[in-house]
């Protein structure tokens, strides 16, 4: 099976997205920290984000790949070999990599790398454009939304359990940046696929989230008589 949950930043959609994989068994594919490791590569290399050109011309040297950590179950993710999954999270890149999403060459060749992933076994996929763009044909489609107020909120905490600092505003202030640019961009913005399920995680707390996300799974194998794995 293979499992799409899009949204816009902080409603939810990642960490309930690991946790389904964890309690279903899928492979969970974190399909955003890929974007922030390519704008990490840029970084690094002192490109600027909005230079399309110099981005374009460091795909082809640049390896991004996950693994699963056995101890925690935490997708890993690695830039040329060298683990980055703290360093991909940091307010900076947070800015940088809807610039870095917007690029098609980008996209193409991260989403080709999601594809071959995805034939590994059953997968669940968090993103902007899972389920119309990487799977359109996804078993089941998920796309989660939450107030800003609460978002901001959220990644204040996840920031500050990780020991980054930055203030509630420039979050909240960076969370609506990245929603106008995401939802207005002309190369696979953020919206809906026609059957995504909509599910508003304002109120929700994460194990309800996931319950209602694993139920729908379950029901839908029971539908189509797919062997649990």
């Amino acid at each position: 099976m293979i499992i799409a949950i899009d949204g816009p930043a902080a409603s939810g959609k990642s960490t309930t997205a690991k946790l389904v994989g964890q309690e279903l068994n899928f492979l969970y594919i974190d399909t955003g920290a890929m974007y922030r490791a390519m704008t990490l590569k840029a970084k690094k290399l002192n490109i600027d984000y909005e230079d399309t050109e110099k981005v374009i011309s460091i795909i082809q040297t640049t390896d991004i790949d996950q693994i699963i950590d056995s101890s925690t179950g935490d997708t890993k993710t690695f830039l040329d070999g060298v683990d980055v999954s703290l360093e991909i999270r940091t307010p900076e890149i947070s800015k940088g990599v809807t610039a870095v999403c917007e690029i098609k060459e980008v996209r193409e060749n991260l989403v080709n790398i999601q594809r071959i992933m995805g034939k590994r076994k059953d997968v669940i996929l968090d993103g902007r454009d899972i389920g119309t763009v990487v799977f359109p044909d996804a078993d089941l489609k998920f796309f989660m939304v939450a107030d800003v107020d609460v978002r901001a909120q959220r990644r204040f905490k996840e920031l500050s359990e990780k020991g980054i600092s930055s203030s509630l505003e420039d979050i909240k202030a960076d969370i609506v940046r990245r929603d106008e640019r995401d939802s207005s961009r002309s190369n696979s913005p953020l919206k809906p696929a026609e059957d995504a399920i909509l599910i508003d995680t304002s109120e929700l707390t994460i194990s309800e989230q996931v319950e209602f996300i694993v139920n729908k799974i379950k029901n839908e194998k029971m539908r189509n008589g797919k062997n649990e794995n």
